[in-house]
């Protein structure tokens, strides 16, 4: 085997072993979630929740039928803490711009630490007398209690 062969089946090999055993495997099975309402259907999914991280990212996609779509979600979307309180808004968006009828992006949080046992993820639209929520139970493969102190 010539040497560039055996460091692309080492590497090949590497980043397989990273993504089997790596510690943010398990938010890859956090599924997708959608709430539709007045028109506006909002779908949220964990890109990385996982004890490691230190900024939560989740993909978030609006799309509406006949409104625009202004929402600010640095503003209006916020994480709640294992005492049901807010937690700090987004760190950052990135993804569409306000306006037009479909937006893509991902909202980045600071990881709350230790790990919770569920995230939530609340998203406040102007004009909503509720906010939509979304909820997922973060299955960590982990069995060490001091991670999951709520």
């Amino acid at each position: 085997m010539n040497p560039r062969n055996s460091i692309r089946f080492l590497l090949s090999h590497l980043v397989g072993a990273a993504m089997l055993f790596g510690g943010a495997t398990f938010a890859a099975d956090l599924t997708s979630q959608s709430s539709e309402s007045a028109g506006v259907t909002i779908a949220v999914k964990p890109v990385d929740v996982s004890a490691k991280a230190t900024t939560w990212s989740f993909q978030v996609t609006l799309s509406a039928n006949s409104q625009d779509l202004s929402d600010d979600l640095v503003r209006t979307a916020y994480i709640v803490n294992r005492t049901g309180k807010k937690n700090e808004p987004p760190a950052r968006w990135e993804g569409d711009a306000p306006g037009g009828r479909l937006r893509k992006g991902v909202l980045r949080f600071k990881a709350l630490l230790p790990l919770p046992k569920a995230v939530e993820l609340r998203i406040q639209r102007v004009g909503e007398r509720a906010p939509r929520v979304f909820r997922w139970d973060l299955d960590c493969p982990c069995t060490d209690a001091t991670m999951h102190p709520s």
